[in-house]
């Protein structure tokens, strides 16, 4: 029988400005698993005080961004008026639709004491009837989000259904996203089968697929259908991510995805229109307590 893993992607450093993250999707050999086309790893960093991040107001469109950390707080602010700080176990759940402005910045008190940050950010594409609908915002809570342990495997579902469990978000295409933990004891899990497409990634520590051991940082994607089951060492942490194939090619540009390339043009044009208006009865506007913004790359403010 041949190997059920398709890829193994290794991640390359992004600069954030303030920050840097380790970027795995997309990739040119694999632009997405399911509905997630941006899979970002943010530290683990030590921040001094006086040190955290710090990214200004920008847009999205036609996708959610999924924030979870293991460690730290970011404060949250949209233009929808929520001010939200996430903290470790809990997720937000950002829907951006037919458009959303957000910053992302450490909160005051932790800028004064500085933190450990460590966590994962992910985009979900939107289904092509779901692009341009209304944008939405929902915290939830460390409490809500379903956990069970499987052969010392805890495992924390932030989407869809598996191991017998159900997440409380709503997402309106076939997805399943999970972070699996062990302590001093590693142990086995069989990754579902019934979504088409299936990766995982290891956040720390080790994990072992068909006798092989995977390491830090490493996305190994696996072909579609055929039982799996992954070995956890101990005192590793490891994301499951996947889902049904996207019902039609997505496109990137800056912070916007659109199964058009029309769409982008739209959405930076929008975007630059709302910064020349003030962002007032504009496509954009801004999220409250802010009144920065980051410049679409390339045009003469950004340089």
């Amino acid at each position: 029988m041949g190997t059920k893993v398709k890829l193994v992607l290794e991640t390359k450093t992004k600069s954030l400005g303030s920050f840097s993250v380790r970027r795995v999707l997309p990739s040119h050999k694999q632009r997405m698993v399911g509905p997630f086309i941006f899979f970002d790893h943010m530290g683990p960093a030590s921040m001094p005080p006086g040190h955290g991040i710090d990214v200004r107001p920008h847009p999205h469109i036609g996708l959610s961004t999924v924030t979870y950390l293991f460690e730290g707080s970011i404060l949250h602010r949209d233009s929808l008026g929520y001010e939200q700080e996430i903290t470790p176990g809990a997720v937000n759940w950002m829907t951006a639709g037919k458009g959303i402005s957000h910053s992302e910045r450490s909160p005051q008190g932790v800028m004064e004491t500085g933190q450990n940050l460590h966590g994962i950010q992910t985009w979900a594409a939107l289904p092509k009837p779901h692009e341009e609908t209304e944008p939405a915002f929902v915290h939830h809570p460390a409490s809500t989000i379903p956990d069970v342990t499987v052969d010392h495997v805890c495992i924390r579902l932030f989407a869809g259904s598996a191991f017998g469990v159900s997440s409380p978000v709503d997402y309106p295409h076939p997805i399943f996203y999970a972070a699996c933990s062990t302590n001093d004891i590693g142990g086995a899990i069989d990754l579902p089968t019934d979504v088409e497409e299936r990766c995982f990634y290891i956040v720390s520590g080790q994990a072992a697929f068909e006798g092989k051991t995977y390491t830090e940082g490493q996305m190994v994607i696996l072909e579609q259908g055929a039982p799996s089951s992954l070995h956890i060492e101990p005192n590793s942490i490891v994301m499951l991510a996947g889902g049904a194939p996207m019902d039609a090619p997505r496109f990137i540009d800056w912070n916007f995805v659109s199964s058009t390339k029309d769409r982008l043009e739209q959405a930076k044009a929008d975007w630059r229109a709302s910064i020349a208006g003030n962002w007032i009865d504009t496509p954009f506007t801004m999220p409250p307590k802010e009144n920065e913004y980051i410049p679409l790359p390339g045009d003469p403010e950004a340089e």
